[in-house]
């Protein structure tokens, strides 16, 4: 049989004898009454990018969905089985949140994939097959004449962001809800190496350092 992650162990410790004490009387609240956050967090699987970590939020306080590039789908109704849907589904029709985020991400790797198209890790090539929802049918992403590499992949990264939101707006329950003002959705950016956050100004359409915001 194998062994449990020796470092998982090492880290439950810690939490255990830190940061548990100090909870301890939200987690049973918690669990008496249920959760009841105000914010759906949407973000990136990267190990580098955690929202609790980045927004220091304690337990109950954000309900997160992550997946490779922090993409929402379009609404389908169609009987597949849909994750971020369902959880879009629940946090809104059961929580009631009052804010969505997308949180996308510097060295997005699911962005690098689909802007560089390598061969599939696998025949069945699930990354590929995900990463295709970014784009409309006949849509062509393509690099600028004057952009890097780089500033390119930047550049996507953050239309990931408004892509989803876009696509979070074909959900029923979510468009109504927005235009009766009971939801708000928002966008955001991480830079993994400086760790500065900007936020996405509905009115500019640009990120703005959150650190102004304040």
């Amino acid at each position: 049989m194998a062994s449990f992650p020796t470092s998982l162990i090492s880290g439950y410790e810690a939490f255990r004898a830190q940061r548990l004490p100090t909870e301890q009387s939200r987690y049973r609240e918690l669990s008496e009454r249920g959760q009841s956050p105000e914010v759906m967090l949407i973000g990136c699987c990267d190990s580098r990018v955690s929202p609790e970590v980045i927004f220091d939020a304690g337990p109950g306080e954000m309900f997160v969905v992550r997946n490779v590039a922090n993409l929402v789908p379009v609404y389908e109704p169609d009987g597949g089985a849909h994750g971020v849907s369902a959880a879009l589904e629940f946090a809104v029709q059961v929580l009631k949140v009052k804010h969505i985020v997308v949180l996308g991400h510097a060295q997005c790797g699911g962005i690098r994939a689909f802007v560089e198209k390598p061969a599939p890790l696998t025949p069945s090539d699930f990354i590929g097959r995900w990463m295709s929802m970014f784009s409309k049918p006949g849509e062509v992403v393509e690099q600028r004449d004057h952009e890097t590499m780089q500033q390119f992949i930047t550049r996507i990264e953050k239309a990931a962001v408004f892509r989803s939101l876009e696509n979070l707006m074909t959900f029923p329950c979510i468009k109504i809800q927005v235009e009766r003002g009971k939801i708000q959705l928002h966008g955001a950016y991480f830079g993994v190496a400086d760790g500065e956050l900007s936020v996405l100004d509905q009115e500019s359409k640009q990120f703005v350092p959150a650190v102004k915001l304040v």
